[in-house]
């Protein structure tokens, strides 16, 4: 196969690699190392590389609408005026290309996707290239949030034929639907070093006409090769692999690729990646007396302290952009997904735990604050993302970041107030500006902006500490501090009267689910009941709007609807394991905050209906989709790698031993075990990949504390006691409250429960691990050094 010269460092599209370190199979190949690909098929092309911008109008878009029209997903609406003779993905387009004997295009992407929005305005806005679609394909439209199933498909295809994948992802299929071409971004037309897209759809049709059966084995034969390399399977195996040993492996990957100045792992870009600070949390909690465990510290906490004191912060609206484009994590793409604020809240929340430094805290708070502000739905539930794109004024082009960055004059006009007391003249805006970094010329690198769409403009990062900056004008350092809160709070007032980027107001089960964790954790370990009571309202909409009582089944999707309503598509678009997986984990999580056990009981019952649709008794492990709601699909995957979300799999395996722990079922236990001697062979080849799985791996062979309080719940020792473990950094754990009622729900999964006294007619603390528990405790402080153990 044939591939590109790179393309420019800075490319804004997103891509499939998450930022791990080098030792990872697939995490090495970053965003903006990915490139477009072919099979080495006779359909001899140079891929569609991701160049520069080309500059061609955007086609007018006719006025009558195609049958996308009728979807619900923001990203397929957004094609919905699209020339092309567009499908969802179902059973009515695999029906016409058998029948008309064609080829299927399938387009995968999602609507805060910058490069899916290029390729629309380029080529699927084009007359022409619409007529092509129209006419020799069947064109099939897929947002990659709606179905992960389709997209982790056909994505295992393009990242094993070309040196990486990402969106707009672009696949050509038989009408069977088995892949023979596939890339990710292609240009309208041929350049110097590339193949446009209207020729490689005048190759492809050609090709088909002439050439089609050689095009069929080609096919058959990749997809029998994907099937093999994609199997994960106990196999012989009995038991998972060392945890001492993966762990060893998993942080000595890590220490290699850290970046020791600037924090974060590889080069550029540079992803938040929480599965691998949750990771080195944990590493150093089994290894606080050796050098490694220090180590493994200092890399998350110098790591979180950057991040959050970089531009993928966003300093003025809080929450965090989706990556990096530099090594300092200075200019981001600036997209906002859901689903990194709900894992940073939880890993600024550990950070606290573990530093005592409220800075991370307060990040923490910031995240929420954000998610709460701009990305909820008045029932409880949160929309999926914010699009990096925005115009810079009214009825002007998209630009990227507009919304976010500004100008020394813009500052200046904002915030002319003289500073009382500095040791010469200085305005609020020039302490801002010199805090931020901010220059005339704007603080963005051209090699970042390769569009020319920044020129002139800054990205808020802390340069400086409170104290520098306070020392650098001879004023105090709280002066500062409140100085610069109003000068934020100003540029914050003074952004609303900018277009707003796009928002993708679906509303997925499972980002939703890891957002209940988000609002849980970070409520119960700084104490703050009202974050509580986010994710109760949370889990409350996911059981009214996502929820199927009489099959037990999420749905996978909802969407914002007219005057605050929820709407569904029809058919709904049912939960995948994913949805699961992240739902019982936030309903764990936010049993322990909360202490209402009907959350547990919930989870107890969606876990069965996983372990019912998803479990795979052969081979152990899950599948990613239902076999029903897959078929057709030439692969059946089981996700095996944690990147910018965990893998359902990693998650599932701490799950299972939470339920365990919750109830003392033994075949929750087994299933843990038999998946992860599933992904043993995995695990053993590159932990890097999967460090959420090694910490479950470690988890089950070290033991789960079981940390029972004994009281009443209203009660102040009872709550002072339970605030002492959710202060405490004890990620190997259940919290029971046990409040003496012996048909309570977990005194009926857990007899042992009622042999456990309170001391004294005072709220009393058991540490329990192998049917074995502590002697009583009453005292927060006493609790917290056998905690400390």
């Amino acid at each position: 196969m044939s591939h590109l010269s790179s393309p420019p460092k800075k490319l804004k599209g997103e891509h499939k690699g998450h930022g791990l370190p080098r030792g990872s199979e697939r995490g090495s190949s970053s965003r903006d190392k990915d490139r477009s690909a072919t099979v080495n098929s006779s359909v001899s092309m140079p891929a569609g590389g991701k160049g520069s911008r080309p500059s061609c109008p955007p086609a007018t878009p006719q006025k009558a609408p195609n049958r996308l029209i009728n979807e619900k997903s923001p990203y397929l609406l957004q094609h919905a005026y699209n020339p092309v003779d567009w499908y969802p993905w179902g059973q009515e387009a695999f029906d016409k290309a058998r029948k008309e004997n064609k080829p299927i295009f399938l387009s995968v992407g999602y609507s805060t996707c910058h490069w899916c929005h290029m390729m629309e305005e380029e080529s699927f806005q084009n007359e022409e290239i619409g007529r092509l679609l129209s006419e020799d394909f069947i064109s099939v439209k897929v947002d990659r949030e709606e179905r992960p199933d389709v997209d982790k498909v056909f994505m295992t295809f393009v990242q094993a034929t070309s040196s990486g994948g990402g969106w707009p992802m672009n696949v050509w299929l038989t009408p069977n639907l088995q892949p023979f071409v596939g890339g990710t971004y292609f240009p309208p037309e041929d350049g110097l070093t590339r193949v446009g897209f209207r020729t490689v759809l005048m190759r492809i049709r050609d090709q088909w006409k002439q050439n089609k059966n050689t095009l069929l084995e080609n096919s058959q034969r990749v997809t029998t090769a994907l099937l093999a390399r994609s199997e994960i399977s106990m196999g012989d195996r009995q038991l998972p692999p060392s945890a001492a040993t993966m762990n060893t492996r998993c942080f000595q990957q890590l220490d290699e690729g850290y970046d020791e100045e600037y924090g974060g792992f590889a080069e550029a870009p540079k992803f938040p990646t929480p599965v691998i600070l949750n990771f080195l949390f944990s590493y150093w909690l089994t290894h606080r007396l050796t050098q490694d465990g220090s180590r493994a510290q200092q890399m998350a906490l110098h790591t979180l302290k950057m991040m959050a004191n970089g531009g993928i912060r966003d300093h003025v609206g809080q929450g965090f952009h989706r990556y990096s484009t530099d090594r300092q994590w200075h200019v981001p793409h600036f997209e906002k997904m859901l689903y990194d604020q709900a894992q940073l809240a939880v890993a600024y929340s550990q950070a606290f735990q573990i530093s005592g430094d409220e800075f991370y805290s307060e990040v923490a708070k910031g995240i929420l604050q954000y998610v709460s502000r701009s990305l909820s739905h008045r029932s409880g539930g949160f929309y999926s993302a914010e699009d990096a794109d925005s115009p810079p004024e009214r009825g002007s082009r998209p630009k990227e970041g507009a919304f976010y960055v500004w100008t020394v004059k813009e500052i200046q006009q904002l915030l002319p107030d003289p500073v009382q007391g500095a040791t010469e003249p200085l305005t609020s805006g020039q302490l801002l500006m010199k805090h931020y970094g901010l220059t005339e010329a704007g603080n963005i690198s051209p090699s970042q902006d390769p569009n020319g769409e920044l020129q002139g403009q800054n990205v808020l990062t802390v340069r400086y500490s409170l104290e520098l900056t306070a020392a650098r004008f001879g004023l105090d350092v709280e002066a500062v501090r409140t100085l610069l809160t109003t000068g934020l709070e100003k540029l914050f007032q003074a952004r609303k009267h900018r277009p707003k980027p796009h928002l993708d107001s679906k509303m997925l089960a499972a980002w939703n689910g890891l957002m209940v964790s988000g609002f849980a954790v970070t409520g119960a370990v700084l104490g703050i009941d009202k974050l509580i009571n986010y994710a109760t309202n949370c889990a409350k909409f996911l059981k009214r709007h996502m929820f199927d009582v009489a099959s037990g089944r999420l749905k996978r999707t909802c969407y914002a609807g007219n005057g605050g309503t929820v709407e569904h598509s029809n058919p709904p678009c049912w939960g995948f394991l994913e949805d699961y997986t992240f739902v019982v984990r936030g309903l764990l999580d936010l049993y322990e905050a909360s202490q209402e056990s009907s959350w547990l009981e919930w989870a107890l019952r969606l876990q069965d209906t996983q372990d019912r649709l998803f479990w795979d008794s052969r081979g152990g492990g899950y599948f990613c989709s239902e076999a029903e709601l897959g078929s057709g699909l030439p692969l059946r995957l089981k996700d095996d790698q944690d990147g910018a979300e965990p893998s359902a799999n990693s998650v599932s395996a701490h799950n299972l031993l939470r339920l365990h722990g919750f109830t003392g079922h033994k075949d929750w236990m087994d299933k843990c075990v038999c998946l992860l001697t599933a992904f043993s062979e995995r695990m053993r080849r590159v932990p890097v990949a999967l460090p959420e799985m090694v910490r479950a791996l470690s988890a089950h062979q070290q033991t789960l504390k079981q940390i029972v309080i004994c009281g009443d719940p209203q009660a102040k020792d009872t709550k002072a006691l339970l605030q002492c473990v959710h202060s405490t950094f004890v990620p190997n754990k259940v919290l029971i409250l046990a409040d003496g009622d012996p048909s309570s729900f977990l005194s009926r999964q857990l007899p042992f429960l009622s042999t456990l006294r309170r001391l004294e007619d005072r709220a009393t603390a058991y540490v329990c691990e192998n049917q074995a528990c502590s002697m009583p405790i009453t005292e927060p402080c006493e609790l917290r050094k056998l905690l400390h153990q």
